[in-house]
């Protein structure tokens, strides 16, 4: 053997590779298997989705009901506030329009600021926020309040005629007739304007009245229809309407009259005894005093100058006297008299009853420059 031969080496064969396990089912996924599942993940997402939406309506829901509430819980209470102003402004009214004349000015005061109130009030009617459901409502509350504040006008404007006993007649009747407005109002606001809200208030779920529910005002602005009677309009005013024709006025028993004490001009008060000098434009005012010296109180007394041989006077009228008091009346001059020297009378006018009048004139002699 050659010392080049070597020996073959017994070579091993490779091991083969363990073979792979297919899956159960086979190795490939079935056809539309990733679409299904892509399905249900995007049906999931809009199921989501619309759980989101609907939330969220419900959400928005819940506060527009509960916004839409508020506000007609807002509106009910400021309808009820306005009307408790209106009426305790009604109570003001009536309490100087039956407090007593004897100082006509202030009364016309009281008057007047009474009415500015009403006009107050009926402008923050009109400024309401106002919910859809009680618009009706609001047109008959803002119509009420017009009505008042009209007829508290318009009979401020005629007291003053009412006071006057040539004029007292037709003011009275005039304002019987405004009182009627006010009658009107209240039933415009307490059968129509509240029913509507209440109405709006329940179908809304809200409850009224009660412990914890909306509270209303019902209050009215007429004290008694008794208001809409002429007579009890002068009695207020303690103003005697005159008599029918043919009808005897009636008379206290017991001494009726006046007595006049004082005239002045100017803060001068005239003598009976010498010339007086009076500035004769503009026509000059007289500031008669005098006294109830009866026994009886007395409506309705007219006090007059007059410029004797002129043709010019003037009077006013003292409402209500009461005996044993002393009484003012500014008498104006209808007109300037003419310059020179003349007979001036100061009269209180004779009273139902009165069978003595020597003290009711002053007579002076007055020079107008």
């Amino acid at each position: 053997m050659s010392f080049f031969d070597e020996p073959e080496e017994t070579r091993t064969a490779p091991r083969a590779a363990a073979p792979r396990r297919r899956p159960a089912g086979g190795g490939r996924r079935p056809p539309g298997a990733d679409r299904q599942a892509i399905m249900v993940r995007r049906l999931g997402l809009v199921v989501i989705v619309i759980i989101a939406i609907v939330l969220i309506a419900v959400v928005v829901n819940s506060c527009q009901v509960s916004a839409r509430n508020s506000a007609l819980k807002d509106y009910n209470n400021s309808v009820a506030s306005l009307n408790a102003r209106s009426v305790q402004t009604g109570g003001n009214f009536f309490k100087v329009l039956s407090g007593g004349t004897s100082d006509p000015t202030s009364m016309q005061q009281g008057l007047t600021q009474a009415v500015g109130d009403a006009s107050t009030e009926l402008s923050d009617a009109k400024s309401l926020s106002v919910p859809d459901e009680v618009k009706g409502a609001q047109a008959d509350f803002v119509q009420a309040l017009q009505m008042r504040k009209d007829g508290m006008g318009n009979i401020a404007n005629q007291v003053p005629p009412a006071l006057q006993s040539q004029t007292s007649k037709n003011a009275i009747d005039t304002i019987a007739a405004e009182m009627a407005k006010f009658y009107a109002s209240d039933v415009l606001y307490k059968e129509y304007s509240v029913p509507q809200i209440v109405g709006a208030l329940r179908a809304a779920g809200i409850s009224v009245g009660g412990f914890g529910g909306q509270q209303l005002n019902s209050s009215q602005f007429l004290p008694s229809i008794q208001w809409l009677d002429p007579t009890h309009v002068a009695s207020a005013l303690h103003v005697s309407l005159p008599s029918s024709p043919g009808q005897p006025q009636h008379v206290a028993p017991g001494v009726h009259g006046h007595a006049m004490q004082s005239v002045s001009v100017g803060g001068a008060t005239l003598s009976t005894g010498g010339t007086n000098t009076v500035p004769a434009s503009p026509p000059p005012t007289f500031t008669c005093t005098f006294t109830n010296d009866g026994a009886n109180t007395e409506t309705n007394v007219t006090v007059k100058v007059t410029v004797v041989g002129a043709g010019i006077s003037g009077q006013a009228v003292v409402p209500q006297t009461v005996p044993g008091h002393q009484y003012t009346a500014q008498v104006t001059l209808g007109s300037s008299p003419p310059k020179g020297t003349y007979s001036v009378t100061a009269t209180v006018e004779r009273v139902p009853g009165e069978t003595t009048t020597v003290h009711n004139t002053q007579t002076f002699q007055v020079t107008f420059q």
